[in-house]
């Protein structure tokens, strides 16, 4: 707090200045910014007193500077003779703000660490969105415009969580191609005009679930621009009831990043869960955030510096580019909204302003990412305060590359990392032997991305983990969640270590070969994708040692789309997957989205529980226009490639009845394909009645992550249920059982098949198809080669944790 502009509220009543303090103070996190008060002759006397002034000034003063907000009269005249008592007058800046508004924008701007000057224009411009709400022209809008837009709409912000990074992103996307400048003016709160053009100030619009927005175009394009907005928001930005959230089988991914490292997420009461599987032992090496100094340098010319900064730009997106490439899959999309914020006027054209005034590259990118960073983080909602996070790790990258400095690493080979939390850039990247989080989420980006790294975790070790200090034994076992810091017996760890890492030797030495089981039992182990692969002659193989593709999402396929893929498209597509898995079957499961889990192109009406909703094959039959050209697609591929056909979220045989009807209409149309046909089994419905899909179908994929919340009641991404979201609970089990009992072809496609501990069981079960992500399947193979059949005493057992007593240590 000493490094910001301290704030003095002077005023001629105590009870007005405390409040007006009072409600800045809301604004800003913590005690970010010192904020005092020298207001009324006593509790009831009105009136102002220089020397009360002075002393406040003082004690606001922590080294940055001070501004004075003041309501009227007199107040002006004793501040300025507060002045005179005060040591340094000159550090002092008296601001004719108005002083509630003006005092808010005042802490809000001071606690992004702008300077005394940028707080005064900041508390200036208190009263803008009053202004502009009453139908006053702004004091300071975006940039220069027309007087007269060329082309003026109005809509309804629908998404249940207002323009938050999604819906603000595939705005900006929208209007980006077009020859016009488009400007938002939020009409429900008079924020605004902000430019459409970048990601940061359409968030920081902060338009909420209902506000009515103005859209301003001048341009040669303004006409069609305006429209393309206009029909993203008719659509609800793609959003439906909810946010938006990944495939219910896999990890959520998104464009929502948080690149700053977040605060610990809320613990549970269960102590350290598993995270991420393995075992690590080595020393303690604690991740403590680090602020980046601006380089002091004096400025060249505005030509030299703006030419500095570009450059500093192109390798900072060079570097995030590098990131998100070697990403693997679906989670690469996490920092593409880190690429595009390096595009965004909110922070280049405010750059280079800072330039044109004298500023170095340095100093005016450093100001206008914290002032842009800081308005974010005063908004309300989670969602909108995350993004000042993200743009305070690009304003970072740019600085780093400005100062020709390189990313220190904070990790080591062998070392053990003990972190908050982990930002998505840091899982991807940071060396490590294990992370132990204080807080985090199985669920979390970061700790997707340290799955895909095969990084052993252990989430929610408490805050208290990071005292420990660096050197210090630590030893993990992110199977189980088990945590010791300086374990009393190493060895033990040592030999569980050396057992676990000659297993993983033998599997991957047996990658290639067939997973079969001790009595002879052959079992499949497929891949989940959920990106297109490279298919090129040369191309790396996106399965190795997989016999098959288990899973393909291929909503994944066209997340980011303004408009349906065409049938061409599609066929393109799939064929690419297919040439890629070079002869080896293919399922291709139809668009599996809903209220929960939006795509742009596919609107939904917003529903009380989206996770029980009109989704996946509900959805699908509803649409018949894009279900009919998905399966025409399908069935071109599956004339020349092994291709089988997924319907999910099925629940009674009707629906499969119309699917399988509208898959004969595709046949009529485009010839027959020798295709294979199967449903998901996620809802416990079709999972007790699967005898009556049995004669409707080649094959069955149990989707374990969805059916063990519905069976259980227990939401998958409630970290607070996670101890009670076990797909191992008995009644799980006991519905695998049912399926497998019908004799159909049963494969397992959720998280629950990459448990190496949990593949005997579900072999014993009578599943005989495993899909993983890539990297698990050697372990999984290996798995099916060592398993023991079903435990005698698995139908006594009364919960998911005696079952695992059951099963043999992994």
């Amino acid at each position: 707090m000493s490094d910001t502009v301290g704030l003095v509220v002077v005023s001629h009543s105590r009870a007005l200045g405390e409040a007006a303090a009072e409600l800045a103070r809301e604004m800003v996190p913590g005690d970010a910014v010192r904020i005092e008060v020298a207001a009324g002759l006593d509790e009831h006397t009105l009136g102002t007193d220089a020397t009360a002034i002075a002393e406040a000034l003082t004690r606001a003063d922590g080294g940055a500077g001070v501004v004075v907000l003041m309501d009227l009269g007199s107040a002006v005249l004793s501040a300025e003779l507060a002045l005179e008592f005060h040591d340094d007058p000159d550090s002092v800046l008296l601001c004719p703000a108005p002083l509630v508004e003006g005092l808010v924008a005042a802490a809000v701007a001071a606690a992004g660490g702008a300077d005394r000057v940028t707080v005064a224009a900041e508390a200036g411009q208190g009263t803008a969105a009053k202004r502009a709400q009453l139908g006053e022209e702004p004091v300071a809008p975006s940039g220069p415009v027309a007087s007269r837009p060329d082309r003026v709409e109005r809509f309804t912000v629908t998404p249940p969580h207002g323009l938050h990074a999604r819906p603000a992103a595939l705005l900006v996307r929208a209007v980006a191609g077009f020859d016009a400048r488009v400007e938002l003016v939020d009409l429900t709160t008079g924020r605004g005009p902000v430019s459409a053009a970048g990601l940061t100030g359409v968030a920081a619009l902060g338009a909420a679930s209902g506000d009515e927005i103005e859209v301003r175009a001048t341009g040669l394009q303004a006409g069609d621009a305006v429209a393309a907005l206009l029909d993203l928001a008719a659509g609800g930005f793609g959003e439906g009831g909810s946010a938006a959230r990944a495939d219910a089988d896999d990890p959520p991914v998104g464009s929502d990043a948080v690149a700053e490292r977040p605060p610990p997420s809320p613990l549970v009461d269960h102590g350290p869960v598993a995270g991420s599987p393995g075992i690590a032992l080595g020393p303690a090496r604690v991740l403590r955030p680090t602020a980046l100094a601006v380089p002091a340098e004096p400025a060249g010319t505005p030509a030299a510096e703006r030419a500095r900064l570009a450059a500093a730009v192109a390798a900072a997106r060079a570097s995030i580019t590098a990131v998100r490439d070697a990403t693997p899959g679906a989670e690469a999309a996490i920092f593409d909204a880190h690429l595009l914020m390096l595009d965004d006027p909110a922070l280049v054209d405010v750059a280079n302003a800072g330039i044109d005034a004298g500023r170095s590259a340095a100093a005016a990118w450093a100001s206008a990412a914290r002032d842009a960073a800081a308005q974010l983080a005063a908004l309300p909602g989670e969602y909108l305060r995350a993004r000042a996070a993200d743009v305070r790790a690009v304003g970072d990258d740019v600085l780093r590359a400005l100062a020709h400095a390189d990313r220190e690493p904070d990790g080591a080979e062998s070392a053990v990392l003990l972190a908050a939390d982990l930002t998505p850039a840091e899982a991807a990247t940071l060396p490590a032997a294990g992370v132990v989080l204080a807080g985090g989420s199985p669920t979390a980006h970061a700790v997707i991305i340290l799955r895909a790294r095969g990084i052993p975790a252990v989430l929610g070790a408490g805050k208290e983990v990071l005292d420990t200090p660096d050197g210090t034994l630590v030893a993990l076992d992110g199977d189980t969640g088990e945590l010791q810091v300086d374990p009393p017996d190493p060895d033990r760890f040592r030999a569980r270590r050396a057992r676990a890492r000659a297993r993983e030797r033998a599997a991957e030495d047996r990658r290639h070969e067939p997973a079969v089981t001790p009595d002879g039992t052959r079992v499949l182990v497929g891949v989940n994708l959920g990106a297109e692969p490279a298919s090129e002659p040369g191309a790396p193989d996106p399965a190795p040692g997989a016999d098959l593709a288990g899973l393909v999402r291929t909503e994944f396929l066209f997340l980011d789309r303004g408009r349906a893929p065409s049938v061409d498209e599609q066929e393109a597509a799939y064929r690419a997957v297919a040439r890629a898995m070079g002869g080896r079957r293919v399922v291709l499961r139809t668009l599996d989205v809903g209220g929960d889990k939006p795509l742009p192109y596919l609107p939904q009406p917003p529903e009380a529980n989206p996770f029980l909703g009109v989704r996946g094959l509900r959805l699908a039959l509803a649409r018949p226009d894009l279900l009919d050209d998905q399966l025409r697609a399908i069935v071109r591929v599956a004339r020349d490639h092994p291709v089988s056909v997924l319907f999910p979220m099925v629940t009674v045989p009707a629906e499969l009845d119309a699917a399988r009807a509208a898959l004969a209409r595709a046949q009529e149309r485009e010839g027959p394909a020798a295709l294979q046909v199967g449903i998901m089994v996620e809802v416990p419905a079709a999972a007790l009645t699967a005898a009556r899909f049995a004669a409707g179908v080649d094959f069955f994929s149990i989707g374990t992550n969805d059916l063990t919340q519905y069976t259980l009641a227990a939401e998958r991404g409630n970290p607070r249920l996670a101890p009670l979201g076990d797909a191992l609970h008995p009644a799980v089990l006991r519905l695998v059982r049912e399926v497998c009992d019908t004799g159909v072809p049963t494969a397992v496609c959720g998280e629950l098949a990459a448990d190496p501990r949990a593949v005997g069981l579900l072999v014993g079960l009578g599943v005989r198809e495993l899909s993983v992500a890539p990297p698990a399947v050697a372990r999984v193979k290996q798995a099916v080669r060592e398993s023991a059949g079903l435990p005698p005493d698995l139908w006594t057992t009364r919960d998911a944790e005696a079952v695992r007593a059951l099963l043999p240590e992994g």
